[in-house]
C-alpha cells in the first residue's frame, strides 16, 4: 500500500476511530493523542501490513493496543459514576456556568436526550472490566465481527465471546436497577433532569417518548433494550454531533471527578 492511498484510507477511519478511544478513554486528550500515535505508528509499520485483515483491523488493533497501555494503569470507574459526578456538579458553580455558556454560544451545545443516553453508556461502561469494555464497543457499536475481535485484541474466539455475554450482561443489569428510562423504578432520572435545565420550554417526556428504547422499555425485553441504546450509540458522533461541545464539556467534569475519586479511594 502506498503512503498516499494509506492516507485517504485513514481519513475514512479517523471518525469511528476517534470516537471509539474517546469512548474508551473518556478523555478528549487522550483521544487526540492515542488517534495521532496510532497515524504515526501505522506510517512506520506501513510495510509490514500484509492485508491479511482490513486496514481498519489493522488500525483499530494498533489503537487498542496504545489505548490499552494507558488504561491498565487506571482504576475502573464506579457503576454509581453518574451519582458521584452528580454531587460535584451540584457543587461547582463553575462547571454550570461553562455549560450554560456553551448551550447558549456553540451551534453544537444542544441537549438531546438520545445524546445523554450514549454519553451516560461511556461513562458506565467504565466499570466494566477492560477487555469486556473494548468487545461491547468494538462489537455492539463499531460492527466488528468476532473473528475481527480476536484479531484486534489478540485472542481467542471463546474468549471474545466470554467477554460479550458476561459484559452485556452486567451493563443490561446496571440499567435495569438505575436508568428511569427503562425501568420506574430506576434510580437515575439525569436524562429527564438535565432536560428541564437546558430546554426549560421543551416538553420532556415528550421529547423521551420519541426514543424508541423509552417507548419499546414498558415491553421488558431486556436484550431488545440494550441494542436499541447500542443503535443509539452508532448513530452519534461524540465530537460531530449538535450536542458534542456540551457533553464533552461534561465528559471532561465527569473524568476529572472520577480521578480525584479513585486518588481518596486509594489513600
Amino acid at each position: 500500500m502506498t503512503t498516499e492511498l494509506f492516507n485517504q484510507e485513514f481519513e475514512t477511519v479517523t471518525g469511528p476511530l476517534k470516537s471509539y478511544i474517546l469512548r474508551i478513554t473518556a478523555s478528549i486528550a487522550d483521544a487526540e493523542d492515542i488517534l495521532q500515535d496510532t497515524y504515526i505508528k501505522a506510517l512506520e509499520k506501513l510495510s509490514t501490513f500484509r492485508e491479511e485483515s482490513s486496514l481498519k483491523t489493522w488500525l483499530f488493533t494498533i489503537a487498542s493496543n496504545l489505548a490499552k497501555d494507558n488504561l491498565r494503569a487506571q482504576k475502573r470507574w464506579v457503576e454509581n459514576v453518574t451519582d458521584i459526578t452528580k454531587e460535584a456538579a451540584l457543587t461547582h458553580k463553575e462547571f454550570f456556568e461553562e455549560a450554560m455558556n456553551i448551550r447558549q454560544t456553540s451551534p453544537q451545545g444542544q441537549f438531546e436526550v438520545k445524546e445523554h443516553i450514549a454519553f451516560c453508556f461511556t461513562c458506565i461502561s467504565k466499570s466494566l472490566p477492560l477487555e469486556q469494555q473494548l468487545c461491547i464497543f468494538l462489537k455492539e457499536v463499531y460492527e466488528f465481527k468476532v473473528a475481527e475481535i480476536q484479531t484486534i485484541l489478540n485472542t481467542t474466539e471463546a474468549m471474545v465471546k466470554y467477554y460479550l455475554h458476561t459484559g452485556r450482561s452486567k451493563m443490561i443489569n446496571i440499567f435495569e436497577g438505575r436508568c428511569a428510562l427503562i425501568n420506574k423504578e430506576g434510580a437515575c432520572h439525569q436524562c429527564s433532569e438535565l432536560n428541564g435545565i437546558f430546554n426549560p420550554k421543551q416538553n420532556t417526556q415528550h421529547e423521551i417518548m420519541k426514543i424508541e428504547m423509552a417507548k419499546e422499555a414498558e415491553k421488558g425485553d431486556k436484550e431488545h433494550l440494550f441494542d436499541l441504546r447500542m443503535s443509539i450509540l452508532k448513530e452519534i458522533d461524540p465530537f460531530k454531533s449538535k450536542a458534542s461541545a456540551l457533553q464533552l464539556h461534561h465528559l471532561e467534569h465527569n473524568r476529572q471527578v472520577m480521578e480525584k475519586y479513585s486518588e481518596k479511594k486509594s489513600v
